[in-house]
């Protein structure tokens, strides 16, 4: 499975196309808009619906049998093919338009339509949507941008499967960038060519070349993160932040660990067999104890790696055989911030900032990799965008 994280990429595309969907029927509703009701169903009683609005307090909605209920696809602009459903069809976590009876008597709240949104449709969109930036999305390193042509090059992969790929944009390719403190794709705003820079991470998703070393972009989402290398100094796992003394500034970074953070620790052995492919060294023959322990943690039988890509199109080879090591890194089992230690060294990849950042992914047990420092935080940086698709969940 894709990381979380990922260029937490968060809520979601699909969140969006959904909540455009929803926007775009409510207006066929009625001429004038009528009070409205736009969130997540969180309960369903006898004929009432619970409905935790985008903002604001859950409200109870009295549904009458009378009621029209219609449900659309995640996207579906209008009403002209949506389906005719039940109340009973209706299930918590579902996404609902509600057009509110204005006439209903305080404080009580009724429906007089209802616009549908299934959770389990907006599952399916968020799979095929994951599938899709697999498939049709590279990931990367900004090396340079030339906003008069629209190209961007990037730098993605490392070792064996470092390559330059050539992101081509044009005036209908949709170009976001993140929030300065911010991981959440929803909240990524819209932003010409030239905002974004070399040194940025960025993910885009179109039609690429036979050799993956060109794509003609439909998506792109950038944004300036952080490269942190460095030991704990203090946690605070009920705070939900840490101190990390940063290697290189030597001076303290306060990291904010959200819900989304992708958190993972590399066992000792693995991480000295990583290390020594991150120098050009040999990986350890086989049968030796670094191979041994990389292959029963992380490898399927025939020595294919268990990380995302595997089965859908990509080598799943592993990082001792020139395969992707970012799938490694997301195959390695989560791990919360309660989990490290004073003194302990990370890696991590954060929001920009000098004092204060928001941890985004974070490497634990990476003290033989702080042996080869830059080839490490390419690494780092690669899994941060590599994992998988961005968040497509309609929360």
């Amino acid at each position: 499975m894709p990381g979380k994280n990922e260029l937490r990429i968060s809520t979601s595309i699909a969140r969006i196309a959904l909540l455009s969907s929803l926007v775009a029927v409510a207006t066929q509703l009625c001429a004038q808009a009528p009070a409205r009701l736009v969130g997540t169903i969180t309960a369903v009683s006898g004929t009432t619906l619970t409905v935790k609005p985008d903002s604001g307090d859950s409200r109870q909605v009295a549904v009458p049998s009378s009621v029209p209920i219609k449900r659309v696809a995640p996207g579906q602009k209008d009403l002209s093919t949506a389906e005719t459903i039940q109340f009973s069809d209706l299930a918590v976590g579902d996404r609902v338009l509600v057009k509110l009876d204005p006439g209903a008597p305080e404080p009580n709240s009724q429906a007089l339509q209802i616009i549908a949104i299934k959770q389990t449709d907006v599952a399916a969109k968020q799979q095929k949507d994951r599938e899709d930036w697999q498939r049709r999305g590279v990931g990367g390193l900004v090396k340079s941008v030339d906003a008069q042509s629209g190209d961007i090059v990037l730098s993605s992969g490392i070792g064996a499967t470092a390559k330059t790929v050539t992101v081509h944009t044009t005036k209908a390719t949709t170009l976001k960038r993140y929030a300065p403190a911010s991981v959440r794709f929803d909240a990524a705003v819209t932003a010409p060519i030239d905002a974004i820079h070399s040194g940025d991470q960025l993910r885009a998703r179109g039609t690429k070349n036979a050799d993956g070393t060109a794509i003609d972009a439909e998506e792109v989402v950038s944004g300036t993160f952080r490269n942190i290398s460095g030991t704990i100094t203090s946690l605070d796992a009920a705070g939900s932040t840490m101190v990390v003394k940063d290697l290189a500034t030597k001076k303290p970074v306060t990291v904010h660990i959200s819900a989304d953070a992708q958190m993972r620790r590399l066992p000792e052995t693995m991480a000295r067999m990583l290390a020594g492919r991150l120098k050009g060294g040999a990986t350890p023959a086989a049968g030796s104890p670094s191979s041994e322990a990389a292959s029963s943690s992380s490898q399927r039988p025939g020595g294919q790696w268990a990380g995302p890509g595997s089965g859908q199109g990509g080598t799943g080879r592993g990082a001792g055989q020139g395969g992707d090591p970012q799938q490694m890194l997301s195959r390695l089992p989560a791990i919360q911030l309660s989990d490290l230690q004073k003194g302990e060294a990370v890696m991590l990849v954060s929001t920009f900032g000098t004092t204060e950042v928001t941890g985004i992914t974070l490497l634990a047990g990476v003290e033989p990799l702080l042996e080869a420092p830059a080839a490490s935080q390419n690494l780092l940086n690669n899994w941060s965008l590599g994992s998988g698709a961005p968040d497509a969940a309609a929360q």
